[in-house]
């Protein structure tokens, strides 16, 4: 009998539900200092998780659970681009 994969779960920082990984946006903060949407998953850097939905990001921006995760400030435009990346990425 094959052993059943472990499916790897991860908090939405906006609704903070559990969900798989595969589900959710990883926002990271890159070794440079850089702070973007990692659609792939697989850039180097300290990663936050949220769900691929505006209400969720814009929960996650009020609450300040980017900059708290990131141990870093986020510049209001870098919010911004990381709403326009995921309406265009809801809309592919």
């Amino acid at each position: 009998m094959p052993q059943q994969r472990k499916i790897p779960m991860r908090m939405c920082a906006g609704c903070a539900q559990h969900k798989p990984k595969k589900e959710l946006v990883r926002v990271v903060r890159t070794p440079e200092g850089e702070v973007l949407l990692d659609l792939t998953g697989r850039k180097s850097g300290r990663g936050v998780y949220v769900c691929p939905d505006p209400e969720c990001l814009k929960k996650a921006r009020k609450a300040r659970r980017f900059e708290r995760a990131l141990d870093c400030e986020i510049p209001d435009q870098v919010y911004e681009r990381m709403e326009q990346e995921l309406e265009g990425a809801a809309h592919e």
